[in-house]
């Protein structure tokens, strides 16, 4: 008997953070590493490389800063997923009961950068960054609440890095990755359904993993080359990092259906484990500055063809291996952004960017991660306090297409496979803050 959760379980063990579902870049990547680029939407931020959080963006820009500094930035995102139910039935094709609901919750997303010159030709950077992440929260009475209620998934990635300058044009960068993982996720299970009381024997399940004994390990390379006085560009390569969990299913079964675990062994509180790998990615940016103005501009590849299917695999050999099929599709972001150098101790930026869904379709989407294409808007301000001191916000709104869902249990009982079908209406708020010191 294979478990409702099961599918679930595998997609957030690839997920994490204390973000919402809408809120990351498409995918579960997240791309808000830092509050300088925020104001132009990250155009140009494997090439700008104007403080220490280029250790994430492109790590060779470090031997363009002139000082050591440390920057510590913060985002808070204020999202908007709001689900309108079409057609949701449960395995017999009743529909299904409860209200529709808003997952998306405000959050915290924090980075850390520190660099520090070795000699002439050597900087060394560290950084700590929330590179993938989704969480959502539903009602227990959703309507969808079969598929989940909650999830609650974070990522925490350590960056050690080093850049080289090879000569006045060229400076080269790398760094080692280790990657925390944690997840914890929980849904209402219709023990009904398989009694024959369908929606009238409502159970739940908790399930929590990580990888925090033994975290999973990956690198970035990068290169940054000088034109000419004016224009640079920037190539920042991130290898997969495949994240291996482990962790424990608990569950509540109501006393109606106590004989489904005492027959068959399954819906026991169990261990459980998993993998998948999370995609490599490749950016190209461009920096070009003239009098005053800095125009920006990039595009970056994420690999997301590396997510076709989730597989969890449970301790009790009364439950089988669960396998959903994903087929997620490689992406791109295209983005263009300026900065105004306004007077000589402030900036303005502004910057415009589209974000396409490696989901390839609503069949393929699930109310866990309901993400869709988003279209960005991003407007910032960099100021300088003194001659060590400097202060960064930006502000994004993301447009995202409505998005469609009729996604379909793929379990070995029937009376499990409901479907959830409807629409996403969706945006977010992003407010970004800076503080950059130099010493």
């Amino acid at each position: 008997m294979t478990l409702i959760k099961k599918r679930h379980l595998a997609i957030t063990l690839l997920l994490s953070t204390v973000i919402s579902s809408q809120a990351r870049a498409a995918g579960f990547a997240l791309i808000e590493n830092n509050a300088s680029g925020q104001g132009n939407a990250y155009a140009g931020a494997a090439a700008i490389a104007n403080d220490a959080s280029t250790i994430w963006f492109n790590p060779a820009g470090m031997i363009r800063l002139q000082r050591d500094e440390i920057v510590v930035a913060g985002h808070l995102v204020v999202p908007k997923s709001d689900f309108k139910n079409g057609n949701t039935v449960d395995g017999f094709g009743n529909p299904v009961s409860g209200a529709e609901d808003d997952g998306g919750f405000n959050a915290m997303v924090p980075n850390f950068y520190y660099v520090n010159t070795i000699n002439d030709e050597y900087k060394f950077g560290f950084g700590v960054t929330v590179p993938f992440g989704l969480a959502t929260r539903y009602d227990d009475s959703w309507v969808g609440r079969y598929h989940t209620v909650e999830t609650d998934l974070r990522t925490i990635n350590l960056n050690p890095s080093i850049a080289y300058k090879v000569d006045d044009k060229l400076s080269v960068g790398g760094g080692i990755n280790i990657l925390f993982a944690d997840v914890i996720l929980t849904s209402v299970v219709d023990f009904g359904a398989l009694i024959g009381l369908p929606q009238n024997a409502d159970g739940f399940a908790d399930l929590e993993a990580d990888n925090f004994s033994s975290p999973d390990f990956g690198f970035n390379l990068s290169l940054l080359y000088q034109l000419d006085d004016a224009t640079r560009i920037g190539l920042a390569y991130r290898s997969e990092i495949t994240i291996k969990v482990d962790g424990t299913a608990d569950f509540k079964v109501p006393s109606v259906a106590a004989a489904i675990p005492a027959s068959t062994g399954a819906f026991v509180d169990t261990g459980l484990r998993g993998e998948v790998d999370l995609p490599q990615s490749l950016s190209l940016s461009v920096a070009h500055e003239m009098d005053k103005w800095t125009l920006l501009g990039d595009i970056t590849w994420t690999g997301w063809s590396s997510f076709p299917e989730l597989r969890i695999v449970y301790d009790n050999a009364n439950q089988p291996d669960s396998v959903t099929t994903e087929d997620w599709e490689d992406s791109l972001r295209y983005s263009i952004g300026a900065d105004y150098q306004y007077r000589e101790d402030m900036v303005l930026r502004a910057g415009i960017a589209y974000d396409e869904t490696p989901i390839p379709n609503a069949t393929r989407r699930t109310p866990r991660i309901p993400g869709n294409s988003r279209r960005w808007l991003s407007f910032g301000i960099g100021y300088e306090l003194n001659k060590t001191m400097y202060v960064d916000f930006g502000y994004s709104h993301l447009f995202v297409s409505d998005t469609a869902i009729n996604n379909t249990f793929e379990s070995s009982q029937p009376a499990l496979n409901g479907t959830i079908n409807g629409t996403y209406t969706a945006s977010v708020d992003i407010l970004s803050a800076q503080l950059s010191w130099n010493y």
